[in-house]
């Protein structure tokens, strides 16, 4: 797991970058761990208000390293099976570590992006994407079905004749056509920009709501319209009853920036 991947954090943003550059970033079994260690390390600062995950080198992540897996067969069998909360087991808790954290995820893609590296970006709550980057969903070359979560992920972003289109043939498509399909947040030669001027809209709203939304839309998503109602009601009480909705709500009739309290 050492050296898989770096945190810094920087005015509350944790940028998190994959560091096997040799290999473009490929999955090995480290680089699992190492997935979930960060998500769970920066899940208890709470000081933290955003995470911008990228790829250090030529690639945001070029998949899963079946050579390395495959040499560890007992390791890679017990990452098979169930074990974190919700029902993941290990190669899918590498991408949807990043999903449940309260925070906004932003992955900055450029390169190759593909298999797992898709999985763990379309985990994300944003992707800014570069115009030639390489994106696929490519699990059916290898006579697979995508298994790291990236269905739960893919079913909120594109129809599912998409959806199929992608799994079954495995294509690879350009940064600009993942854009097109709604893959992408935006584009740019420059995505980091646009993850950073997007934190710096974030980081101005109270925490408490800005984790609130992002867990009131994943759970209601897919819900009846009863049940969003009773989860949207008893997420507001719960914000209506918290200091950093006060602070926002004085700040803005003073008309001056909010200094708002971590989040719980």
């Amino acid at each position: 797991m050492e050296n898989r991947i770096s945190i810094e954090v920087k005015n509350k943003v944790a940028y998190v970058t994959m560091q096997r550059e040799d290999k473009f970033n490929a999955v090995d079994l480290d680089m699992l761990d190492a997935h979930i260690a960060a998500a769970r390390k920066i899940s208890k600062d709470k000081s933290i208000r955003a995470v911008i995950l990228s790829g250090k080198g030529k690639a945001y992540c070029s998949g899963l390293d079946f050579p390395s897996v495959t040499k560890n067969y007992t390791r890679g069998f017990l990452g098979f099976l169930k074990r974190y909360k919700g029902g993941t087991n290990k190669f899918q808790e590498v991408a949807w570590c990043w999903r449940k954290l309260p925070i906004p995820v932003i992955s900055v893609i450029h390169g190759y992006c593909f298999g797992a590296g898709a999985q763990i970006a379309l985990a994300s709550d944003f992707r800014f994407i570069t115009p030639d980057c390489q994106f696929s969903i490519m699990e059916a070359k290898w006579g697979m079905i995508p298994d790291m979560s990236g269905t739960a992920s893919l079913r909120e972003l594109l129809p599912i004749d998409q959806a199929k289109k992608l799994i079954m043939t495995g294509e690879t498509i350009s940064g600009e056509e993942a854009f097109k399909l709604n893959l992408a947040t935006g584009i740019s030669t420059d995505p980091m920009k646009l993850a950073e001027e997007l934190v710096d809209k974030l980081i101005t709203r109270s925490p408490d709501s800005v984790a609130a939304t992002k867990k009131l839309l994943h759970e209601t998503w897919h819900a009846e319209e009863e049940e969003a109602f009773s989860r949207e009601r008893m997420i507001q009480l719960k914000i209506l009853l918290g200091k950093n909705q006060k602070i926002a709500m004085n700040a803005n009739f003073k008309k001056e920036q909010p200094q708002f309290l971590d989040r719980k």
